[in-house]
Formats: C-alpha cells, structure tokens, sequence
C-alpha cells in the first residue's frame, strides 16, 4: 500500500536514499519554520521553542537552552521576544524561588500559528490515507528515534561549543 523498497536495490542505494530523504525533509522543514515563522515576526528557532515548551511543559532558562543548544544570552533574548508576542510567560519556580519557568501559552501559540499550519497538517493526512496502520507505526517508530538521536547529538554539540577548549 506505502511506498515499498524495490527487491532487487541493493541496501547501500537504500541507506543512501534514506539519507537524501531525510537531507530534503530537514531542508523542506526549516524552509517552511522560517516562512512561518516570519509571518508572525519570529524567528524559527522561536517557533520550535513554543512547540517544545507545549509538548515538554514548563521549562527553566538552562533546560531551555540545553533542548535548544542556544547559549545563555540567546535564551535570554528569545524569551524576551516570546514574552513581548504573548506566547509565553515567566513565572516563579515553585521550589526554588530564584529560578524561574518558562510557560507557553497553548491558547495563543494556537491562535497566531494554527492558520498557517493547517494545509500542513491536510497534506500530512493525505499522505497517511496511503499507508496501513502496521507502516505508519514503523514510520511513526523512525521519527520518534531519529528525533531523539538528533536531539542528543544537538545537546552534545552545544556542550562542546560552550566548552572551553
């Protein structure tokens, strides 16, 4: 039903066809956050902020900037500027008063990126209709694991970046 490897391709022209997909997706996806984000006078990096503060919950400035591999001074600055569009706020760490959290806003972070994200999300569902439940399960499997294998390596390279030498 999904798209099926051919028999006869040799498993090398396989990895390197996974890897030419995943460079056009990578590249398709911040193209995409950057247009976005621009509409809404925002950089991408502000945008995917917002989402992890939605799916990750309250997060301090250092976790902020760990998931995110921005140095202190740029999570300053980027919660400054999301702070100004209503999309988050600061609010007193229940534990350790001098600390703070960052929270998102669901209601506004909907309400300025819902509408241009939902031809997306159209597409996305067409494109699902093409496959069974057992292959979108093996997809959704790939990209939860590929996401946190990138998401560590991110972590890693920004701790060598913020090292000193």
């Amino acid at each position: 039903m999904g798209a099926e490897a051919e028999p006869s391709k040799p498993r090398e022209a396989l990895v390197e066809d996974m890897h030419l997909a995943g460079r056009e997706i990578s590249t398709a996806a911040v193209n995409f956050h950057a247009v976005v984000a621009a509409r809404r006078g925002l950089a991408p990096t502000d945008t995917k902020a917002v989402d992890l503060l939605l799916r990750e919950g309250p997060l301090t400035h250092a976790e902020l900037g760990r998931l995110t591999g921005l140095a202190p001074a740029s999570v300053t600055g980027l919660i400054d500027r999301l702070e100004r569009k209503g999309l988050v706020r600061r609010d007193a760490h229940p534990d350790d008063g001098r600390r703070i959290l960052v929270v998102a806003d669901p209601e506004a972070a909907f309400h300025e990126m819902a509408p241009l994200f939902g031809a997306w999300v159209a597409e996305l569902e067409a494109l699902y209709g093409g496959y069974s439940d057992p292959e979108l399960r093996v997809i959704a499997d790939f990209m939860h694991k590929a996401a946190a294998r990138q998401s560590a390596l991110t972590t890693e390279l920004a701790e060598e970046t913020s090292s000193p030498r």
